[in-house]
């Protein structure tokens, strides 16, 4: 029997996200629910990542904060000799190879202070450095570069956006406690803040017994400010990563039940 198994995960990531993480959890034997919180969308307009890259060869370094932000990239541009390129962490450089680019820093975690810390070395006053990321970001990346002397500039490439049709799903998966899940995954900080208009549309609220499960620091702190603390948060911020601490934590559970519970 697979550590997951006869137990249902809600997953709220985007749905052109959300089958990797369905995946990982099918193979721990989980049933996976996605009814995702969020919605990738285009920018409003695409005119600042064009003239960015119309001048990509001006620029020392090339940031992406997600896979979003590569694959909205790639879209726009089939260039291939870039600045020298530093992604967030190992899915986005696995999206950014994939997608014909060579990847030269990854930080040691992946959140944005990790990458902070790993590319201030290579920076210095005149550095140019273009981030490309979503619409409504944290600006600890484009401050903390300008004062270091960097010369920052914010290309939006992609929107997050509450897609109102998981109101209904979400109405639907709680309308009895036997079908309710077990868990529930937060794969940014995004899914979690936007899960409780959701919720309220549909006359819910998120139950205390279902394990909330993070998958890093900056999204535990929002599900905190939430009022809602992660019951687990993964060891490193990848879905394989999340799936494997869930069938960990669910691992422990059935060994710590007392007999009549099992």
């Amino acid at each position: 029997m697979t550590p997951l198994t006869g137990r249902r995960i809600l997953i709220t990531r985007s749905r052109q996200q959300g089958s990797e993480l369905a995946g990982h959890l099918a193979a721990l034997g989980a049933t996976p629910i996605l009814i995702p919180t969020i919605e990738i969308a285009p920018p409003t307009s695409y005119a600042a990542l064009d003239e960015a890259i119309a001048s990509l060869h001006t620029y020392d370094w090339l940031l992406f904060t997600s896979a979003n932000a590569v694959h909205s990239f790639r879209s726009r541009t089939s260039i291939t000799e870039t600045p020298s390129i530093a992604v967030i962490g190992p899915s986005t450089a696995k999206s950014a190879q994939a997608a014909g680019l060579k990847v030269d820093l990854i930080p040691r975690q992946a959140v944005a202070e990790s990458l902070l810390e790993a590319l201030l070395p290579h920076i210095h006053p005149g550095s140019r450095v273009l981030l490309v990321r979503a619409a409504t970001a944290r600006d600890l990346l484009p401050e903390s570069l300008t004062r270091a002397g960097a010369e920052v500039t914010v290309a939006e490439a992609y929107r997050t956006i509450v897609p109102e049709a998981s109101i209904q799903s979400l109405r639907a998966l709680f309308a009895a406690p036997e079908q309710h899940p077990d868990a529930v995954t937060f794969t940014s900080s995004s899914t979690a803040t936007n899960l409780i208009p959701l919720l309220e549309a549909a006359g819910l609220k998120l139950p205390q017994s279902i394990v909330r499960a993070s998958i890093g620091p900056i999204t535990s702190e929002t599900l905190r400010t939430l009022g809602l603390p992660p019951t687990i948060e993964a060891p490193e911020a990848t879905t394989a990563s999340l799936a494997a601490t869930l069938a960990s934590y669910f691992a422990e559970l059935k060994q710590n039940a007392p007999p009549s519970a099992m």
